[in-house]
C-alpha cells in the first residue's frame, strides 16, 4: 500500500480515456493512473454485489475504494420512486454490497457524508452512534457539511467524539460559504486512516441551489499551484498522524479533478506501486 493515496471521485467522466472506450472498461484504465477512487454512485443507489465483484476484478491488488454510503443512511431523504425499506434492511443491503471489496482487502473506508442541514445536536450525534454500531466492523469516515460542528464551543468536542467512536474525520477543502460549509480542520481522529476531500473553492456556486445547473457549477473549480502548495505542507503534517492518508479530488464538473490530482501527486513527489499496466501505447 502507498502511505499517501491520491485519486478522484468517480471514474466515468474524466479526460483519461481513448475515444470509443466502453464504460465497462474505464475503471481498469483509471487504475493505471491512480491507486484509489471514490465510488459515488452508491450514494444514489446501493450497488448490486455482482457489480462490486466486477470492480474488484477490474483493479489490481493494491487498488482501494472509498465507498459513499447510500443517501437514506445519512439523512438526505428518500429518492423519488426509491423502494421503501426499513433502516435495518438498508444497513444489511449496504453491508452485503461492499462485502466483495472487504473480502478482497480493497475497501479503504465507507464515506458517510451528511447534508448541510445536519447540525451539531444530540439527535444527530445519536444517529452517528447508531450508524457506528451498525457498521462497526468497517472503517467509517464522517464528513460534516454544517459549520456548527466546528464552532469554537463544539470544535474540540466534535473531534473528541469522532476519536472516541473510532471514526475517521473527513478533512474538507471547500468554499467558505456560510452555515452549509466547514472550515479546513487539520486533525486526524483515527490512527489508521485520514481522508481529505477537495471540493474546490467556488463560493458563488456553492449555495446557489436555485439554478438548474447548480450541481455542475458547485464543483467547477481549478486549484492553483499556490493553493496546492499550501496543501503539500498540510499533507506532510497529517501524514505524521496516521498510517494511511487518502486524498480525493471532487472538483469534477469542468474536468479539473484529474489535473488537480496529478499536480498534487507531482508536488508530493509520489510514485505509486501496484498500478494497473498501461497497455495502450499513447498512455
Amino acid at each position: 500500500m502507498n502511505p499517501i493515496q491520491v485519486g478522484v471521485c468517480g471514474w466515468g467522466d474524466h479526460d483519461l480515456y481513448p475515444p470509443g472506450i466502453s464504460s465497462r472498461d474505464k475503471l481498469s484504465v483509471y487504475a493505471s493512473h491512480f491507486p484509489v477512487v471514490e465510488v459515488d454512485s452508491t450514494y444514489h443507489a446501493i450497488a448490486p454485489v455482482e457489480r462490486m465483484e466486477k470492480w474488484v476484478q477490474d483493479t489490481p491488488e493494491a487498488f482501494r475504494f472509498v465507498v459513499k454510503a447510500y443517501r437514506e443512511l445519512t439523512g438526505h431523504g428518500r429518492m423519488e420512486r426509491a423502494p421503501v425499506r426499513t433502516w435495518t434492511q438498508l444497513v444489511d443491503e449496504m453491508k452485503r454490497s461492499v462485502r466483495p471489496m472487504v473480502e478482497a482487502g480493497k475497501l479503504s473506508m465507507m464515506l458517510f457524508q451528511f447534508p448541510p442541514w445536519y447540525d451539531c445536536t444530540q439527535k444527530h450525534v445519536k444517529i452517528i452512534r447508531r450508524l457506528k454500531e451498525a457498521f462497526h466492523e468497517l472503517p467509517m469516515a464522517i464528513e460534516f457539511r454544517n459549520q456548527s460542528w466546528f464552532r469554537p464551543e463544539y470544535h474540540d468536542r466534535t473531534l473528541k467524539f469522532l476519536e472516541q467512536e473510532q471514526l475517521i474525520h473527513v478533512i474538507c477543502d471547500e468554499p467558505q460559504a456560510g452555515e452549509g460549509s466547514v472550515p479546513i480542520v487539520l486533525a486526524a481522529t483515527h490512527p489508521e486512516n485520514a481522508l481529505i476531500r477537495f471540493h474546490g473553492r467556488n463560493v458563488q456556486g456553492w449555495n446557489n441551489t436555485g439554478q438548474p445547473n447548480w450541481r455542475d457549477v458547485r464543483y467547477a473549480y481549478r486549484y492553483t499551484e499556490e493553493e496546492l502548495d499550501e496543501w503539500v505542507k498540510y499533507v506532510q503534517q497529517l501524514k505524521q498522524q496516521v498510517n494511511q492518508l487518502t486524498l480525493l479530488f471532487n472538483n469534477n464538473s469542468q474536468g479539473d479533478a484529474v489535473d488537480s490530482a496529478k499536480m498534487m501527486i507531482q508536488k508530493l513527489n509520489l510514485t505509486f506501486k501496484g498500478l494497473a499496466p498501461r497497455q495502450l501505447e499513447f498512455f
